[in-house]
């Protein structure tokens, strides 16, 4: 995988990757950015939100789970201090639909954690990530 941002001007940076879908990158107003774009530890969070929610979502479908809407959280607490690090991480899955199957919800979102989620697994060896779901009905 090969990834790169493109300096615009200031603290504004555009960032592509193999895919060829670019995103904008920037810094808040107080330490010199124009407040445009993604901060890069936002995305890591969007990574990892992405990253698990494909997986599970995907594994719901595969066991024929009737998932209507599937939003997943990640809140993730930094570091007082520079470098900012995570310092826990907590994902939350959302999931709303029709009879859906506690124990399909609650193996797939293992299997994402344990086999799937490059994301996860990475983080995971260096921050705590605690995992937590709710399952509404959409009847």
């Amino acid at each position: 995988m090969n990834a790169k941002v493109t300096w615009q001007q200031g603290l504004t940076f555009t960032g592509t990757a193999d895919s060829g879908v670019s995103v904008p990158l920037g810094a808040a107003l107080e330490v010199g950015g124009a407040n445009y774009g993604f901060r890069p530890m936002e995305l890591m969070a969007v990574s990892l939100a992405g990253c698990t929610a494909m997986d599970v979502i995907s594994i719901l479908q595969k066991k024929r789970q009737d998932v209507t809407t599937f939003e997943v959280k990640v809140h993730a607490e930094q570091a007082q201090e520079h470098p900012h690090v995570f310092t826990q991480v907590n994902i939350e899955y959302i999931l709303t639909g029709r009879k859906i199957d506690l124990a399909a919800v609650e193996r797939a979102l293992e299997l994402s954690k344990t086999k799937y989620c490059p994301a996860q697994a990475m983080l995971g060896k260096v921050v705590e990530i605690k995992l937590a779901y709710k399952i509404l009905d959409a009847d």
